[in-house]
């Protein structure tokens, strides 16, 4: 009944401003699902992807990705967790901070070292000082940022997916005009380049310019 009522009250909330209730299941350590018909993306935080490694003082390897969602588990599944947004990411989900028996499960994740503060994002950047300090949770190890590892990983399937495993560049023709996309732009894996429409791959930047496309904003 509970649940019921909470969808009733965000079905007559405003479309930007909504608060939901239910019990976590965790997704990865930055991502809830708590019923509500999209996951839950926890917002000012960013976590290690699942297939992401790390290493320890001895270099030896480590699935830090696993270890981060693992550690979110333990902490909070199956808890109930009421979260609030008034924004949602490009996939639809809510942007959301989400309060566990009270506490700020975001800042907790980021205090705990078992996420990081996404990209220049300052809500949390005082819990993350801490974390650091202190050599919490995957600070402990040498990790490259999430946000630069999923560039990498863009970046790599573009050099396979590539015509000639070189010229990556993609230039799209869309309402918006000729936009070029390079690998690192989030809108990278999803823009397909029809070469039937005029949309064509380049090698550099400089070349993309010339031939009259613009660099997508990101």
């Amino acid at each position: 009944m509970f649940r019921l009522c909470s969808f009733l009250v965000l079905l007559a909330a405003p479309a930007l401003s909504a608060e939901f209730t239910g019990p976590i299941r965790v997704v990865d350590a930055d991502t809830f699902d708590i019923g509500w018909r999209e996951n839950i993306r926890l917002i000012g935080i960013d976590a290690a992807e699942d297939a992401q490694t790390c290493t320890n003082a001895d270099g030896a390897v480590l699935a830090c990705g696993q270890l981060a969602s693992e550690a979110a588990r333990a902490l909070y599944q199956g808890r109930q967790a009421t979260c609030r947004w008034d924004q949602t990411d490009r996939y639809g989900r809510p942007l959301a901070v989400c309060k566990v028996g009270g506490t700020d499960a975001n800042a907790e994740l980021v205090r705990l070292g078992i996420a990081r503060v996404y990209r220049q994002d300052r809500t949390y950047f005082e819990e993350q000082k801490e974390a650091v300090l202190l050599s919490r949770g995957l600070w402990a190890y040498d990790m490259i940022d999430p946000a630069a590892y999923r560039a990498e990983q863009r970046a790599m399937r573009a050099r396979a997916n590539a015509p000639d495993g070189a010229c990556t560049i993609k230039g799209n023709i869309s309402g918006n005009g000729r936009i070029y996309h390079l690998p690192i732009s989030p809108a990278y894996g999803s823009t397909r380049i029809d070469e039937r429409r005029g949309e064509r791959w380049f090698c550099t930047e400089d070349e993309a310019r010339a031939a009259g496309w613009r660099p997508a904003r990101f």
